[in-house]
């Protein structure tokens, strides 16, 4: 089975339009969606819900007043300041505590109790592609990277069990704990960007996170043509790095195509809605991709 991640340096680079359609191209497919803070690979794939159950992000501390005397301890030794005394009794602040327990670690008395929160909801749904296992993070929760792990790996068991050839996961923007926690396991990462400055400036920060963790990189822009100039620099930059575990592979550039919105309020895949410019070059970015990580098998073997 192989497992190829798609990220991006930043979020509205077309990071999802790419993967939606890679899922639907692929064959014996389990897709995941680690973008949990702001989930939409499930808006084009249409998945019926067959399992769900809560997710338990952190827990929080509750004061028990018959044991609290008042002495400060769980206040002092707060390194998120989400305690105060109000009147000799703690208060707790829910929007600056991490949830660590150390207030109830320094308690003399044991008057702090930790009782776990439901933060958000995972999924494991089918959609007429295969399996896709996704979640959602309530509003305004954290801890996004812990329930990344959870769809990442559950995704990974499900694939597993149903002998499929592929694991496509649609990973968070950026290079925080979300992203680092949806690589695991990856036997490659496509990096989607677009021919900006901007652009260029993160997606080298996304390639060197991949080759911290040794991961082979792809790269492809999208809407290239708004920008060549631009376009052909990002390329030159990312050909330049100094990037293991072996050279970069630059596999693609998607035109910019009036279709794509119409394909986003359809709900479907882009593969799947037009033959326009942008549709033909996925298809070709696919294959391009399939034959690399086919490659990087065949080294492997060797």
């Amino acid at each position: 089975m192989k497992q190829l991640v798609v990220i991006s340096g930043k979020g509205g680079t077309g990071k999802t339009t790419v993967a939606a359609s890679f899922v639907a191209l692929a064959k014996k497919v389990v897709a995941a969606d680690c973008d949990v803070d702001a989930a939409n690979l499930h808006l084009l794939l249409d998945p019926q819900v067959r399992e769900q159950e809560d997710f338990v992000g952190h827990r929080e501390p509750t004061f028990n007043p018959e044991k609290c005397t008042g002495c400060g301890a769980c206040v002092e030794n707060c390194a998120f300041d989400a305690l105060s005394l109000e009147d000799g009794f703690p208060r707790f602040d829910p929007f600056a505590c991490e949830g660590c327990g150390f207030c109830a670690r320094v308690c003399p008395t044991g008057a702090v109790d930790l009782h776990p929160v439901v933060t958000g909801r995972f999924f494991l749904s089918e959609t007429r592609y295969g399996p896709l296992v996704h979640a959602r993070l309530g509003v305004g929760q954290e801890n996004s990277g812990k329930l990344v792990t959870q769809v990442r790996s559950r995704a990974a068991e499900v694939a597993e069990s149903q002998g499929a050839e592929w694991l496509i996961v649609d990973g968070a923007p950026g290079i925080g704990c979300p992203v680092i926690a949806s690589l695991a396991g990856a036997d490659a990462v496509l990096v989607v960007t677009e021919p900006t400055v901007a652009g260029r400036s993160d997606a080298e920060r996304v390639l060197r996170l991949a080759s911290h963790f040794e991961i082979p990189a792809l790269l492809c822009v999208n809407k290239w043509d708004l920008n060549p100039e631009e376009t052909a620099a990002l390329e030159r930059a990312a050909s330049a790095m100094d990037l293991r575990p072996r050279p970069l592979c630059l596999v693609g550039r998607i035109p910019y195509d009036s279709a794509v919105p119409g394909s986003l309020c359809d709900g479907s895949p882009l593969v799947e809605t037009t033959d326009g410019p942008a549709a033909q070059a996925i298809r070709d970015l696919w294959a391009k991709v399939a034959e690399a990580l086919e490659a990087q098998d065949h080294r492997r073997g060797q």
